[in-house]
């Protein structure tokens, strides 16, 4: 059986949607028990996001967990979550400010229910602030912590592209937890651990905060690929290829090689690297003449000899028959009992150049498990024929 490096560690998941559901789902990739608490009929609003109660979005957010429902505006509710708590490790929770405390599980409730739990809190612009009570979604993190007007040309503002601040806000939920579980064993002090996704947005783009403080520069969407000198060159046969130069020298260099454009060496719009940032725009359109007279394998085969940092801009349908995506072994198929098959991403951390300890968990239907903790946390039969006649609708 695959167990991981957090075997028997407990997680209590009061989430929905992405932020707190993808700490979850790490977290079980590297073998922690993820019971995952939703609201009875419904459940996370994600599983509905495109009909259903099994859709795409919350498939990949929500492998190797348990599913329980409980209506945690009811006694009974509260009070089996409560059994559930004392026995774990941490709980991640991403309501609003204030919603946990009005269900009744305050600090103080939480820390007498499990000294040891490791609380961690999941929220849109933190506890206290002028923000504190709106609502937070990736596309309002994105536009408050300056990532959206990165990507976003304000002559024609449309957002594009997948969520961002969502899923590295579960990724700094997941780091903040792992962090507090090593200092818990270690020196037994239990830490309450806050993520929320304005700063952890902030802390994922730093470049851009650098430019304005130190260099006195405005940043906008192609201040970054102007500094990298990264292209996008489309081919004759529609296909596109990026290349990524960086700061030296010789990639320019064996670029022009490889296109065989020698010409674009001496022009003195592009002398330097300094030169070349300061007319991206124009080397731009002078690569993509060149590559638009040959198709994209023709290319590929050039670059690879010139050892030009370069890949295919694939597709999403692409990805999956890329060679070297297809080596690493990164996706897998699992199936549910009653839901049928689910593609997914295996994790992308391997221990000692293997990741045959991962979990392969097929996502919960809502409530799967519910029958199943409860015996666990010792209900009668009968109690639990009663529960599901009383709660579950």
């Amino acid at each position: 059986m695959k167990r991981g490096a957090l075997q028997g560690i407990k997680i209590v998941e009061l989430t929905t949607m992405i932020t707190g559901s993808l700490a979850g789902m790490m977290l079980g990739d590297l073998g922690a028990d993820i019971v995952k608490i939703e609201q009875p009929g419904s459940g996370d609003p994600f599983r509905s996001f495109r009909g259903g109660l099994y859709s795409p979005h919350f498939v990949v957010y929500n492998r190797n967990k348990r599913s329980m429902t409980l209506d945690l505006k009811a006694p009974q509710g509260r009070e089996i979550l409560s059994k559930l708590l004392a026995q774990a490790d941490v709980l991640i929770e991403n309501f609003r400010p204030g919603v946990l405390e009005r269900l009744g599980f305050d600090e103080k409730t939480l820390s007498d229910l499990s000294p040891g739990l490791i609380h961690c809190s999941i929220t849109g612009f933190g506890h206290d602030g002028p923000y504190r009570s709106r609502p937070a979604y990736d596309a309002v993190a994105q536009a408050v912590s300056g990532i959206a007007g990165l990507f976003v040309d304000p002559d024609e503002p449309a957002l594009c592209g997948p969520t961002l601040s969502d899923n590295l806000t579960g990724m700094f939920a997941c780091y903040g937890i792992q962090a507090a579980l090593l200092e818990r064993e270690r020196c037994g002090q239990v830490r309450r651990v806050d993520v929320n996704m304005l700063a952890s947005s902030l802390a994922f783009i730093p470049d851009p905060f650098a430019y304005v403080t130190q260099m006195d520069t405005i940043p906008d969407h192609r201040t970054r690929v102007r500094a990298s000198q990264s292209y996008a060159l489309r081919c004759a046969d529609g296909r596109t290829i990026a290349v990524h130069l960086s700061s030296q020298q010789k990639f320019w260099d064996q670029l022009l090689a490889a296109l065989g454009a020698a010409e674009l060496a001496a022009d003195p719009r592009f002398l330097t690297r300094d030169d070349r940032i300061a007319n991206y725009e124009q080397a731009a359109v002078e690569l993509g003449r060149v590559t638009a007279e040959a198709p994209c394998a023709w290319w590929v085969t050039r670059l690879e000899e010139y050892d030009v940092p370069f890949a295919v801009m694939n597709r999403i349908p692409e990805v999956f028959e890329d060679p070297q995506v297809q080596h690493l072994d990164s996706f897998f198929v699992i199936e549910h009992p009653t839901q049928g098959k689910v593609t997914g991403v295996r994790r992308p951390v391997w221990f000692d150049h293997a990741r045959d300890d991962q979990p392969l968990g097929a996502p919960p239907s809502l409530g799967e498990h519910t029958d199943d903790i409860l015996r666990d946390l010792g209900y009668a039969e009968d109690s639990i024929v009663a529960f599901r006649a009383d709660h579950i609708t």
